[in-house]
């Protein structure tokens, strides 16, 4: 509960077109999932426990992630699926809950610019990167930078030409109205604003 939308649907978009696969949304029950506003549902088909091999997995953030870091089920399962996965990934603040699962120790990974700090609290070498690949690991900054991930391992595994199309089916060319879209971009003000109310305040 509490994950941002489109750290879930941006690679949704993206590597749930890849060919001969089944995307699977999974939770520890079955049925809804709200979103942080709680005003929008993304229904879970499976539990946790029906999916324990999965050949992908992509933990999504949101202000969610934060009780979730001591939810030993859920680390649990990351654990036992990242054993076996070709590839363990996430977005946003979802690389603190692989990192809180001891997957991400010693190596290099990124998460929202306003978590990155928390990451080295596991061992975590944190970059600034909006798409980190290590190993059979790929982390993704903030939010939108889940469609980049998504794309980036779509070409990985399916090749350069159908991410590219997956890019152009889905009119992926991003033309922001502003410049402000990080830390070292937008108005120190806001930058300053957004850090005062921040979780992930470092005492």
């Amino acid at each position: 509960d509490h994950f941002t939308a489109l750290d879930a649907v941006g690679p949704y978009e993206t590597l749930g077109r890849l060919p001969d696969a089944e995307t699977v949304f999974v939770a520890e029950r079955t049925g809804p999932v709200r979103n942080e506003a709680g005003n929008l549902a993304l229904t879970a088909d499976k539990t946790l426990a029906e999916v324990p091999r999965p050949d992908i997995v992509v933990v999504p953030g949101g202000p969610g992630q934060t009780p979730q870091m001591e939810n030993d089920t859920l680390l649990d399962w990351l654990r036992t699926a990242d054993a076996t996965s070709t590839w363990t990934t996430s977005v946003c603040t979802g690389s603190l809950l692989l990192a809180a699962a001891g997957l991400l120790e010693g190596r290099r990974a990124t998460s929202h610019w306003l978590a990155l700090d928390f990451l080295k609290r596991f061992g975590v070498e944190p970059t600034g990167e909006r798409v980190v690949t290590d190993g059979k690991y790929v982390t993704a900054a903030g939010v939108s930078s889940g469609i980049d991930m998504g794309l980036t391992l779509l070409g990985r595994i399916a090749g350069d030409e159908h991410a590219q199309a997956v890019q152009l089916v889905t009119e992926y060319d991003p033309q922001p109205p502003y410049d402000a879209g990080s830390p070292e971009k937008a108005p120190a003000h806001l930058v300053d604003r957004l850090r005062a109310r921040s979780r992930f305040i470092l005492t």
